[in-house]
């Protein structure tokens, strides 16, 4: 979900002058400004703010930083359906321990894509990541 800066303001307890300071700053991960209205994206329910260098401990608490989320396409299975007349869905959407198939997915903010040769997860030289919720359409 994704708030402006008075509603995130309130959700950290904190003015929303404060808050633009900490935007300014690029200390509110995943934030973005459109125009001229910031959109700070929400993970467990609040914006995740990176410490700064010196002052008081913070009066918010930050939640667990959010498992990544990885979209693989399968060209094995791209293979397969080629030679077969059923399709089977060749995109994997990995997140934790789960694996989701299907044939279209949706990311609704920043995601970016990686090719890593060297170190490929599950055989996959490039997918994407994201932090965001990934809707999958079987």
């Amino acid at each position: 979900m994704i708030v402006g800066t008075t509603e995130a303001a309130k959700i950290l307890n904190i003015s929303t002058a404060r808050l633009r300071t900490l935007l300014i700053a690029g200390r509110v991960q995943g934030a973005y400004k459109s125009g001229k209205m910031w959109l700070i994206p929400l993970f467990n329910d609040k914006p995740i703010i990176t410490r700064g260098k010196r002052g008081p401990a913070p009066r918010w608490c930050n939640p667990r930083t959010p498992s990544k989320t990885i979209v693989h396409v399968n060209s094995h299975r791209i293979k397969q359906n080629q030679k077969k007349k059923e399709r089977q869905p060749v995109i994997t959407v990995k997140k934790g321990n789960t694996n989701i198939y299907g044939h279209q997915i949706e990311i609704p903010g920043g995601c970016r894509v990686v090719y890593n040769p060297d170190s490929p997860i599950c055989g996959a030289r490039v997918w994407i990541e994201t932090l965001y919720d990934v809707k999958v359409v079987s």
